[in-house]
């Protein structure tokens, strides 16, 4: 059947008109929407952060019995009665959480599930039950399941805004408390701090954060809004202050994009589009996230992997320098880097694919470290190149020495390891080395360990 265009939302004016905020509904939607979002992130990450993750996710659908008992006890859905109806039962769901794995067998995981699938199953038979009678105001309740931001009425928008406001608030209040808790319960334990104060205080938090997010984002959905954005949040920063700042901003632009697509689109849940938004979010923080994204790390991994090869590169020079030094009596010393080598005496000294060699030879040459005088096969060190060569063959003789004296490695298995380490130490950490070594200038194969610059 042909679908008259006519008959299609226009998608761009809605988009134009909930932008405009001329609908004051609007306004309120979208600050409900955004507090939410800052909100559930905020305190879900103190419960992602101490491994309780599916809690939310197990009250929210813990809320939904209380929901339903709520309006068959009082026949309203006046969003204060609805609240407190799903703030009972969230935390009967929190004691039976608690109850279950210090008095039975049952493991905490265990109990969860059951309370979980529990109260979702009872919430839905009250939903039934209550399809079926002849009373007004319950069109709207089947909207926990998946919410529905557009039938939030500005009533429902002022309790939301109001404890979401809350939350926050003592968050900030409570914040210290709260991470020495997260992070250091036997600390914060011998310091005095009241943990079993605090642990209440957080999980009220955090059934507060569930039960006003039901109808934006329903009782199937909330677990995503607690974690997701924290989850996210960890790609870019592992400070606990900033992360909190990042999954805040991280919930409220979801709460934005899914009121917007709710106001053009009511029919579809608000609840799903804003689980779309966040995993689209922490997809890409998992691949782009300059802290810990995975393009960001093979990026850093690759430039490492260069980087170890031409100074791999730029010690082999050194040792065909020391080779051809010494075999050129009389000895005299210091070494002086000065001799040309073509790619045959480096693909000699070390293996490597000549494709590999000519591009780390070009990336030396642009940095400084070698020339090439009359033909591009033959190179030789800069003053610059000589010094980090000397720099990274002592760094890897002295490695070896302290392999042999140390760890009580013979001769022939610490030359591998050194080629690893020697990329990492620093200066410094090669001076202290020298220091502790008890060496007479030799490496393990009798090699002279370089002293400083040249």
């Amino acid at each position: 059947m042909m679908i008259n265009p006519a008959m299609q939302p226009d998608y761009w004016n809605l988009f134009l008109e909930f932008w405009t905020l001329s609908d004051p509904n609007v306004v309120w939607v979208l600050v409900g929407s955004i507090l939410l979002g800052i909100s559930a992130s905020v305190i879900g990450s103190f419960a992602f952060l101490r491994k309780r993750a599916l809690m939310g996710d197990a009250l929210a659908h813990a809320a939904l019995p209380g929901v339903m008992t709520a309006f068959i006890l009082f026949q309203s859905n006046d969003p204060i009665i609805m609240f407190f109806g799903a703030v009972v039962s969230s935390f009967f769901g929190l004691f039976l959480m608690d109850w279950l794995p210090k008095n039975t067998k049952i493991k905490p995981d265990a109990a969860m599930a059951i309370t979980l699938s529990f109260s979702f199953a009872l919430g839905i038979m009250q939903l039934s039950y209550i399809q079926g009678l002849e009373v007004a105001g319950k069109s709207g309740l089947d909207n926990m399941l998946f919410g529905q931001a557009a039938a939030m009425l500005p009533r429902d928008i002022y309790l939301l805004s109001t404890v979401a406001i809350i939350i926050l608030l003592t968050v900030a209040i409570f914040f210290q408390k709260f991470r020495l808790i997260a992070f250091n319960r036997p600390y914060a334990k011998t310091i005095g701090v009241n943990i079993v104060f605090y642990e209440i205080l957080l999980a009220m938090l955090i059934v507060l954060s569930v039960v006003i997010g039901l109808q934006i984002v329903g009782v199937v959905l909330m677990a995503a809004v607690l974690l997701t954005p924290i989850a996210a949040a960890k790609f870019w920063s592992q400070k606990l202050s900033v992360m909190l700042v990042i999954a805040g901003s991280i919930g409220g632009v979801s709460g934005l994009l899914s009121a917007n697509i709710s106001y053009m689109a009511p029919a579809m849940p608000s609840g799903p589009w804003m689980v779309v938004v966040l995993s689209m979010i922490f997809f890409i923080s998992f691949l782009f996230a300059p802290q810990r994204g995975i393009v960001s790390g093979w990026r850093r991994l690759r430039k490492f992997r260069h980087k170890v090869r031409e100074e791999n590169i730029l010690r082999t020079l050194y040792v065909l320098n020391e080779r051809r030094f010494s075999s050129s009596p009389p000895y005299q010393s210091p070494l002086r880097l000065t001799q040309k080598f073509n790619l045959e005496d480096i693909l000699m000294a070390r293996s490597m694919p000549i494709n590999e060699l000519n591009s780390s030879l070009k990336s030396l040459r642009k940095q400084g470290f070698i020339s090439s005088r009359g033909t591009e096969s033959s190179v030789q060190l800069t003053s610059e190149g000589s010094k980090l060569a000397t720099s990274l063959t002592r760094r890897h003789r002295l490695w070896e020495t302290y392999l042999i004296e140390q760890a009580d490695l013979t001769s022939d298995l610490v030359h591998h390891q050194a080629e690893q380490v020697e990329h990492l130490l620093t200066e410094e950490q090669a001076n202290q080395l020298e220091k502790e070594l008890k060496t007479d200038g030799k490496d393990p194969h009798g090699k002279n360990i370089p002293h400083g610059e040249i």
